[in-house]
Order: structure tokens, then sequence, then C-alpha cells
């Protein structure tokens, strides 16, 4: 699950264009089907913006399409505490396509921190202790 920064932050609509071909090479990286490996995705600036549900895309073609089409709109938060708390409550259930069979990773794609640091923080430490998931790294 990527979870990417859109906000004003990220500078333009070139440093975004570079952040969505990045995320084109990675998808290319890996065999995307219903079986194996699924990709979703999340944009976010002070709102949680354009999803990419997990069980929306069985072919890495299919997939790269959606994430190059993404637009850039900017915004004035980076506003990461909702839009993990959106990843955990929405983007990582079995009705996005979420298995319970497998590890759930979150990488969270941003140009800086979070305009409310604690919320974060806050809210990645209860999505820890929920779900007893992998540790986090950065």
């Amino acid at each position: 699950m990527f979870v990417v920064d859109k906000s004003a932050s990220v500078g333009s609509k070139i440093n975004y264009a570079l952040v969505k071909a990045y995320l084109a090479k990675l998808v290319d990286r890996y065999g995307i089907d219903s079986r194996s490996t699924r990709v979703g995705l999340v944009t976010y600036s002070t709102h949680v913006g354009k999803t990419i549900y997990l069980n929306a895309y069985y072919s890495s073609a299919s997939l790269k399409s959606a994430i190059l089409s993404l637009i850039y709109s900017g915004g004035q938060y980076r506003n990461t505490a909702d839009a993990l708390a959106y990843v955990r409550t929405t983007m990582l259930t079995s009705a996005a396509g979420a298995r319970s069979d497998v590890y759930k990773v979150v990488i969270v794609i941003t140009a800086g921190p979070s305009t409310d640091i604690h919320a974060t923080k806050v809210r990645l430490i209860l999505h820890l202790r929920q779900r007893k998931t992998m540790p986090m790294y950065s």
C-alpha cells in the first residue's frame, strides 16, 4: 500500500511526475495479480484524495496506467495522520481487497513531516498495537 503526499510541499507537477514514475517502476518489479502481489494507493494532502483499492487492478500494466494518470492538485497541509487512519480503516479491509493471510506493508512517500506529527504518531502506534504488524522503518 502506497500512501503518497500530493501537498504543495511536493513542489511542482514535475516532482509529482517523478514520484509517479518511481511508483510505476516499482510496480514493474512485482508480478501483480489476484493471487500474489496486490498494490493499493492513497494520495493525501489536507484531505485523503484518490484511492486505488488492492482489488482494483490485477496486472502491472493496468496498475501502472492508473498510477501514471494521477493528477497533482497540491494542498496546504500534509495530513499524514488522516491518510494513515484511512488506510487502516478502509484500505486494509477485505472489502478493499486485503487478505487476512498476508502481511500488509504500508509505504509512505512524503515531501516532509506531517503537519500534525503528534496525531500521526498516535494513530500509527494505535494501528501497530491493534494489528500486531511488522515493525516500522524509516
